[in-house]
């Protein structure tokens, strides 16, 4: 097997996952209130993680109604493919995600996925078996979010690894600064074009396993080639 001094860090809801997990949660089983928050927080007044406990409190739902509501929600179907050629040449991956620890390994458990290491908020059931709240094991002094990515893509910096981040959103946007290199999706795409930072734009992981043996090769990470391929179309 091949030896590669990468690791990948990469998103869950909206990246891996078809459709972001906790907003398909809200829109079925949240009480008045959840969207609130949410403007709140888009608009910057509070901090991922507020915005996140105050949502999980919203949340009116038996582990039975997540479990079955779970099982309706997809992933990438190439990121399998992706997760497989990662292994073959040697790369650690971590599943980096503001979004909640149980619904990534139920999810992931459908597809045989459920050996990746997931760095994620925890979602605690309650005395009432309908409501739940929200703990947040990764979040880091000075970060308002629910997982400091940061600070996950700094401790493979200090073991002497290269990162590349896939990623889709906002929680992205302060790791992908810190990132080697970037694959990003949606929103992630305009902040690293108007940030410099190097990165490729994908739809999905087909196109991420057709760029990974370029990036292995170390073909993607001059700036030249970066502003060739980031401005196409």
């Amino acid at each position: 097997m091949a030896v590669s001094n990468w690791t990948v860090l990469c998103d869950f809801d909206g990246t891996i996952s078809v459709e972001d997990v906790i907003d398909s949660l809200l829109v079925r089983f949240g009480e008045p209130g959840w969207e609130t928050l949410e403007r709140d927080w888009r608009a910057g007044r509070i901090g991922s993680r507020e915005c996140m406990q105050g949502q999980t409190r919203l949340l009116q739902m038996s582990r039975d109604q997540l479990d079955a509501h779970l099982a309706e929600l997809w992933i990438d179907p190439a990121f399998p493919a992706f997760h497989a050629a990662l292994r073959a040449q040697g790369i650690p991956i971590r599943v980096v995600s503001d979004g909640l620890d149980y619904a990534i390994h139920n999810i992931l458990a459908r597809f045989g996925m459920d050996d990746l290491d997931v760095v994620a908020n925890a979602l605690q059931p309650t005395a009432d078996p309908k409501h739940w709240w929200l703990e947040s094991p990764f979040s880091a002094e000075g970060c308002a979010s629910g997982t400091c990515k940061c600070a996950v893509a700094r401790m493979a910096r200090e073991q002497g690894r290269k990162t590349l981040l896939i990623g889709d959103g906002v929680s992205d946007f302060c790791v992908a600064d810190r990132a080697d290199f970037v694959f990003a999706k949606h929103r992630l795409i305009e902040h690293c074009r108007a940030a410099g930072i190097p990165y490729v734009p994908i739809t999905g992981f087909a196109e991420a396993l057709e760029w990974l043996p370029r990036l292995l090769r170390g073909d993607l990470e001059s700036i030249t080639e970066y502003l060739e391929i980031s401005h196409v179309g």
